[in-house]
């Protein structure tokens, strides 16, 4: 089992960058493929990006590829999201989640394990 906090959420005006952390705590961190995803007022959970256990293989969602970056440090037991070139519609709150296995995937129900959350605000 793995336990995740997000931080590095905030305001940020159009144009600009964030970098989100999540720590995980618990055993062997680096079986875990590691997502974000994001929920805005009124719509569904959708997907942001995800990384697979080594690093190695990344996954976008269209609206995030060119703009979000996704890395992860197994030292630190640490995956990141850089956000640049922030967009209005980008506000939302952010999760983090992890799954077991090698699999990158884009469904939100493939993964068992969510942090609390952390609120990203883009101003126009």
């Amino acid at each position: 089992q793995v336990q995740l906090v997000e931080i590095g959420g905030g305001l940020v005006q159009a144009g600009g960058s964030l970098r989100l952390s999540c720590a995980a705590s618990g055993r062997a961190y680096s079986r875990y493929t590691m997502g974000w995803f994001r929920q805005a007022p009124g719509k569904e959970r959708e997907f942001v990006a995800a990384i697979s256990r080594s690093g190695g293989s990344t996954s976008y969602a269209d609206s995030t590829k060119d703009r979000f970056t996704i890395s992860r440090d197994n030292a630190k037991n640490t995956v990141y999201l850089q956000m640049n070139s922030l967009k209005p519609e980008d506000t939302a709150v952010y999760y983090c989640a992890a799954r077991e296995g090698a699999i990158v995937t884009t469904h939100n129900f493939d993964y068992a394990y969510w942090g609390q959350g952390t609120q990203v605000t883009v101003s126009s």
